[in-house]
């Protein structure tokens, strides 16, 4: 008798909403520069920048385009003579959160549902002093206002997860013959874990360790503390030129310390404010004169990435187009983000590599070299996959 195979490790769900289309937002005490590091993501004048806390009150949406090398690439080899579109980021302006938030202080319980809205956090910070710019706590304590919101988030996630918990417990006794009060004590059995985690052990959702059992009934209740964080910390340009700064240390000890493992991304709003009013030759000059360049590009690909997000390419002499897809994403479905056809009557997807495509030079070249791989159903998207699909009629 052969050996028998070893099992496939279980592949983890992954926390967050499903789907391709998702969200990062902007998050932050007032008056740290939300709204202007909006307006040099965007390039727009949407967010509203004041000196004053919540000037911002509804969300802006924007939706930015992720810089990628190898798209770039693509589109000068191909040289498409209709189309090229990047992947895209959609970013959210929110309101700033104050201490107290959570019990609905300042624009509390706006701020948490537009914060529930998203899939992801940008959590920015203020590390300059500037007596022009009022703080909402009097003075520039980045390390405090992390801890009011993460204290903030987690407080109303206690709340809401009670809350779930009552409602399911319910008044009615649970049996173990049933299969649906098994399932349910199931569940009851993974939100006491979830309220266990945040209450008693202090930690954000997202860091605690959970099945993918676990992580079903967890996206279920679309908590704060789960969503991805990546920290921006907004330096004045001298300190983000010289890359000093005295809080950048005492920051990066509290991520260490609260949130492990998270991101974290010092820039300076005022440079890429100043940047963004310069001409592309202009800008590369400013860059190569101070010895720093812009960190927008940098932002938005960890954005997109904190959120599982991959891409993969069409490519042909009218477009060249990448398509925004999650970790984990199936050929068949990957097929369907073009148009469900695609999907529903899938037959197989030619892939081939960037890489492969670089070497031999064409299409053409990369088949003849045995590099152009069919893929059926069960295929799992490759970050950077060049695809052609084959769909029934």
């Amino acid at each position: 008798m052969p050996p028998k195979k070893p099992a496939a490790a279980e592949k983890k769900q992954l926390l967050g909403r499903p789907g391709n289309n998702l969200k990062i937002g902007i998050v932050g005490v007032p008056n740290v520069g939300k709204s202007s590091f909006f307006n040099a993501l965007s390039e727009t004048d949407l967010g509203k920048v004041a000196n004053f806390p919540y000037a911002t009150i509804n969300p802006e949406e924007a939706r930015i385009p992720v810089p990628d090398p190898r798209y770039d690439w693509l589109c000068e080899a191909y040289r498409p003579s209709s189309g090229r579109i990047p992947a895209f980021l959609t970013c959210i302006d929110i309101a700033g959160l104050t201490a107290g938030a959570s019990t609905g202080a300042g624009l509390g319980n706006a701020f948490l549902s537009h914060v529930r809205a998203v899939d992801g956090i940008l959590q920015m910070v203020r590390a300059f002093d500037d007596p022009e710019v009022t703080h909402v706590e009097g003075d520039v304590d980045p390390v405090r206002d992390m801890g009011i919101i993460s204290t903030e988030l987690r407080l109303k996630d206690i709340e809401w997860v009670q809350k779930h918990l009552h409602t399911i417990k319910g008044g009615r006794a649970l049996n173990n013959s049933s299969l649906a009060d098994k399932a349910k004590k199931e569940e009851i059995a993974t939100v006491e874990k979830v309220l266990k985690c945040i209450a008693e052990d202090n930690k954000d959702v997202r860091h605690g360790d959970w099945t993918s059992k676990d992580i079903e009934v967890i996206n279920s209740m679309t908590l704060l503390t789960a969503k991805p964080i990546t920290y921006l910390v907004n330096l004045s340009e001298k300190d983000y030129i010289r890359k000093k700064n005295k809080w950048l240390a005492k920051i990066k000890a509290w991520i260490d310390t609260n949130n492990p493992g998270d991101s974290l991304i010092p820039f300076s709003v005022a440079l890429e404010e100043r940047l963004g009013r310069m001409t592309p030759e202009e800008k590369a000059a400013e860059e190569k004169s101070i010895g720093a360049t812009s960190a927008l590009g940098r932002i938005t690909t960890a954005g997109y990435a904190s959120l599982d997000l991959i891409r993969y390419f069409t490519a042909g002499p009218n477009e060249v187009r990448a398509w925004t897809i999650r970790k984990g994403t199936k050929a068949p479905q990957a097929a369907g983000v073009i148009h469900s056809d695609f999907e529903n009557k899938f037959v197989c997807g030619e892939i081939m590599s960037l890489a492969d495509l670089q070497e031999h030079g064409t299409e053409a070249a990369v088949k003849a070299a045995g590099k152009l791989r069919q893929q059926g159903k069960p295929y799992e998207m490759v970050d950077g996959d060049i695809a052609h699909w084959k769909a029934g009629g």
